[in-house]
């Protein structure tokens, strides 16, 4: 199972080439495991501007695994954000340590396109999709 991120997510629907959209390309089409949680559902969702797109995408997304966010997860998040940014590291989006915070939660890779998950990576537990896994 993955964590698919955001960044994946919005490249995959417009249709934009990476190694990350063919990661879950591959993901897709050998019927793999895909998780996400409420903030990548509602990141997602909110971006998108036709009603027709809307519903197509949150009816696609129904089929995937939702994994649930405690009071645990932010605190570990914020946790995250305070030891990263004691090490030099301040993450741009904080929305990022709580997204984090649910694949390590969870044992769970990441999958993503946004270079402050490198920086979680690096200094937490967080494990980074690569495909091929």
């Amino acid at each position: 199972m993955v964590l698919v991120d955001t960044s994946v997510w919005i490249d995959f629907f417009h249709g934009k080439s990476g190694m990350h959209v063919k990661a879950l390309e591959e993901l897709i089409t050998n019927d793999q495991e895909i998780c996400m949680c409420g903030l990548i559902l509602s990141e997602v969702l909110q971006g998108i501007k036709l009603q027709r797109d809307f519903f197509r995408t949150k009816n696609f997304f129904e089929a995937l695994v939702y994994l649930p966010m405690s009071k645990e997860t932010f605190l570990l998040s914020a946790g995250l954000y305070r030891s990263l940014r004691k090490k030099g590291a301040t993450i741009r989006k904080p929305i990022d340590c709580m997204i984090a915070s649910v694949a390590i939660e969870n044992n769970l890779p990441l999958l993503h396109n946004d270079r402050d998950f490198y920086w979680i990576a690096r200094h937490t537990e967080l494990s980074i999709f690569e495909s091929g896994e």
